[in-house]
């Protein structure tokens, strides 16, 4: 039966994605890969095998989804070895969900290999203790930009300001002034420790420590692709400093 592997790439260092994962890579008759995955990997596939670039930016799609999918069934239903590359995790506000379902409604099956986050290896990278016994209890991963084909706002980020210990934001570095405001008007102190990191495990990773406060001042320019961690825990990194940007 046709299978297509969808596969989690990691957050950007080569050397973070898993031995499953590797092995597929170097074994895939067509890799479909996306914008953020470690370019180094395409260097391990076979001298023959077919690499197509599906990746996605803001307002600007090589491919829409739908013909992603419908890409994946083709070569799927051709015979072929598929593997589809995420960034980081597929099913982590990746596409990975929906192309498995789409796949399996026509009669290809689907496996999954998991991928390290950004929301969890971001931080990680500089020392930012997401969870930590006596510190933080609680953490939530959300989107700082929703589909707007819902038709309404999921994330309440007021409701949640007080609900969590530590809050890690993909994706919301064109919204983070909007956000940071209403995580105050939430309740949380302006002095609220923040760290935002940018390009995690790639070449000129760095992150900039600041506050609440600062970042709802609508001065702080963030770059794609960021997460930003905001809490407590954050300002207990040894690298914590306000004053300078550290890079990697």
């Amino acid at each position: 039966m046709p299978r297509v592997y969808v596969v989690g790439a990691g957050p950007g260092d080569p050397e973070l994605v898993t031995v499953r994962a590797l092995r597929l890579i170097e074994s895939a008759d067509v890799l479909v890969y996306d914008r953020l995955i470690p370019m180094e990997l395409l260097k391990r596939a076979k001298p023959n095998a077919e690499l197509i670039y599906v990746g996605k930016e803001p307002g600007r799609h090589v491919m829409e989804q739908g013909e992603i999918n419908n890409l994946l069934l083709r070569k799927a239903l051709e015979g072929k070895l598929v593997v589809r590359l995420h960034g980081g995790d597929p099913f982590v506000f990746g596409r990975g969900f929906e192309e498995c379902s789409f796949l399996i409604s026509n009669g290809v099956e689907c496996e999954v290999v998991p991928g390290v986050t950004s929301a969890i290896a971001a931080p990680e990278q500089f020392l930012i203790p997401i969870l930590l016994r006596g510190v933080s209890s609680s953490l939530a991963i959300v989107t700082g930009r929703e589909d707007p084909g819902k038709g309404f706002r999921e994330v309440d980020f007021r409701r949640l300001a007080t609900s969590v210990g530590t809050i890690v934001i993909l994706m919301g570095a064109s919204e983070a002034c909007r956000i940071a405001l209403e995580l105050i008007q939430g309740g949380l102190s302006e002095a609220t420790p923040v760290a935002i990191v940018t390009r995690a495990y790639m070449e000129n990773s760095r992150v900039l420590f600041t506050t609440l406060g600062e970042l709802a001042k609508c001065q702080v320019t963030i770059e794609n692709p960021s997460v930003i961690i905001v809490g407590r825990s954050v300002s207990l990194s040894p690298l914590y400093n306000t004053s300078n940007p550290i890079r990697h």
